[in-house]
């Protein structure tokens, strides 16, 4: 069943219920639809649309939020579910300095990468290899993630998370286009810095293993 986006009275959204819950505030006139979904609800006397998005008629005191939680869906959506290395689709998670030698995990440690990738860097400091980041991981901020963290989504949500964070996952195509990869493109993997290469890497038959890049 769909979810419904849930917002503050001052519009500030805070969390995603079932439709059940939000069609229940509804009817006791404790939040109002602003968006209604593509679902309609039939009762043996009327057909009423079901809500995409609530609004709370009354002001809700949010206790103080801590850091956004540090998942597996949260960082993926951070990251665009996309190989912060190599630029492929995400399959794993990676601790940029290894967990091994001193790294944590926590959100300026942990990226999302490719299976090809994680299995080459391994237990490696990126300067080991020559790899470079295009930007370093940072902890995401903003209301929005309450939100983009969960992997819930709706279209409809968009104008209301964007001013409150995370603009750049939302601005994705339907905002999810980094849950759909296309099995088309020609990632680039890294390479150690000043090895000349074509641009593509050598082609990994069935079975075989990729072959480590040397320092």
């Amino acid at each position: 069943m769909p979810h419904v986006l849930v917002l503050n009275a001052s519009y500030e959204p805070l969390g995603v219920v079932s439709m059940r819950r939000a069609l229940i505030l509804v009817l006791n006139h404790k939040a109002v639809s602003l968006e209604d979904s593509e679902v309609t609800l039939h009762s043996a006397t009327s057909a009423l649309p079901a809500p995409s998005v609530v609004r709370l008629t009354r002001f809700v005191r949010v206790p103080f939020c801590g850091p956004v939680p540090l998942t597996r869906r949260a960082l993926f959506a951070r990251d665009h579910g996309r190989c912060v290395y190599c630029g492929a689709a995400a399959t794993s998670v990676d601790h940029v300095i290894p967990r091994s030698r001193g790294g944590q995990h926590r959100w300026d440690n942990v990226v999302a990468a490719c299976r090809r990738c994680n299995h080459t860097k391994a237990d490696r400091h990126l300067t080991e290899l020559g790899w470079r980041m295009k930007r370093p991981p940072a902890p995401p901020s903003g209301l929005a993630w309450r939100i983009i963290g969960t992997g819930i989504k709706d279209p409809r949500w968009r104008p209301y998370l964007e001013p409150y964070g995370g603009a750049d996952q939302l601005r994705a195509p339907q905002w999810g286009e980094y849950e759909h990869h296309d099995r088309t493109e020609q990632p680039v993997h890294p390479v150690p810095l000043g090895r000349a290469h074509s641009g593509h890497p050598a082609p990994v038959r069935r079975g075989e293993q990729p072959e480590p890049l040397s320092a």
